[in-house]
Formats: structure tokens, C-alpha cells, sequence
């Protein structure tokens, strides 16, 4: 959830008593305890070293390993997302990551006797949506405005603008429009109450 000051100084403002004043405040104390809640996972999450956007949705995440290695830029949205920090994992601005999709920094090497752990960053781009069960895999650099559909596997890189879906993730022939404007926090019932 946005910080609670960013959406006190943005809140819409109505003549008091009307009409448009009391369905937004009603909205807003109807929606307190989950603002409340994700404001605060957000902010305990910057306590452990994650970098995360004032103005960043936060949703009930299971993240393991080094805090420090998380990075969300402003309006970007997570859901009930899994996220295992062994390397760095930035997520762009305006990004919206679905309910069940997991972002794996490691694995193991299977042409490895010893099979050892191995590492690498994953870099999510501006705009980016990444599908409801989408699993990003270690290494992998998700382009701006790119789409990774549900469930889809993804082992390599995806290219600015690509839809990619299926295991291992392919991209298809149609590709998504270059010109992106739009807010995924402002889709969230919680932010309605306060912003529009």
C-alpha cells in the first residue's frame, strides 16, 4: 500500500457532509485494516533492508533471504508473490506481479556432481506484468512493458514490449503496445478510497 502520508497529501477532498464525503470516508474506514496492514509489511520490509517504493502495493508475500537484495520502484504492485533472495531482484516502476507467481534468484546446477547452488539477479522492467503462476527463474531480465502469461516458465531473457507464455516461456507473434500510462496501485479498492 502507498504510505499512509502519500495518501493523506492525495486523498480526494469533498465539501464535508456531502454526499461524495461521506461514501469516501465510509470507503476509507471500511478498507483501514488492510491499508494498515500492507502499509506496515512494506515498512518492516525497509527496516530489513529492502529498497521499496513509498508509493509501492505491497501484498501478503513470502520473502526469504537477504532483504537487501529487493529493490520495488513507485506504483508497482505484488500480490501473493513467493521471492527467494540469493541475488538481487529489482522490480521497475508501474510493474504488477499476480497472486501465486514465484521469482527464484538460485537453483542448483544439475551438470554438477557436487550440485551446488548457483545465483543470479532478475531484473524486472517498467511497465512489466508478470501473470497470475508465472515463475521467473535465475538470471532472467524481463523488458519494459513486457507480459509473462499465467503460468508460464521463464528461463531466458523476455524483450521490451514481448507476450511470452507457456513452459519453457515462448514469445508469441503479437506484441503489446509501446505507449504505456497507467497505474496498477489505482486498480486496488484500498487506494480508490483514498484517491479518486
Amino acid at each position: 500500500m502507498a504510505s499512509l502520508n502519500y495518501l493523506w497529501e492525495h486523498r480526494s477532498k469533498y465539501s464535508f457532509l456531502s454526499k461524495e464525503f461521506c461514501i469516501s470516508w465510509a470507503k476509507r474506514i471500511l478498507t483501514l485494516k488492510k491499508t494498515l496492514s500492507n502499509n506496515n509489511r512494506r515498512k518492516k520490509l525497509c527496516k530489513l533492508g529492502a529498497n521499496i517504493a513509498k508509493t509501492a502495493e505491497i501484498g501478503i508475500v513470502n520473502i526469504g533471504g537477504k532483504k537487501s537484495n529487493l529493490s520495488v520502484g513507485d506504483f508497482s504492485f505484488l500480490g501473493k508473490v513467493e521471492i527467494a533472495l540469493h541475488d538481487k531482484v529489482t522490480i521497475g516502476n508501474y510493474v504488477c506481479i499476480n497472486d501465486g507467481v514465484v521469482i527464484l534468484s538460485a537453483s542448483h546446477d544439475v551438470l554438477d556432481p557436487l550440485w551446488q547452488h548457483k545465483k543470479s539477479p532478475i531484473y524486472i522492467g517498467d511497465y512489466a506484468w508478470i501473470a497470475t503462476n508465472a515463475i521467473l527463474l535465475p538470471g532472467v531480465k524481463i523488458g519494459k512493458g513486457a507480459v509473462v502469461g499465467a503460468g508460464a516458465v521463464v528461463s531466458k531473457d523476455v524483450e521490451d514490449y514481448s507476450i511470452v507464455i507457456g513452459n519453457p516461456a515462448k514469445a508469441i507473434s503479437k506484441k503489446r503496445v509501446g505507449l504505456l500510462n497507467y497505474n496498477p496501485c489505482e486498480f486496488l479498492a484500498a487506494n480508490n478510497a483514498w484517491l479518486k
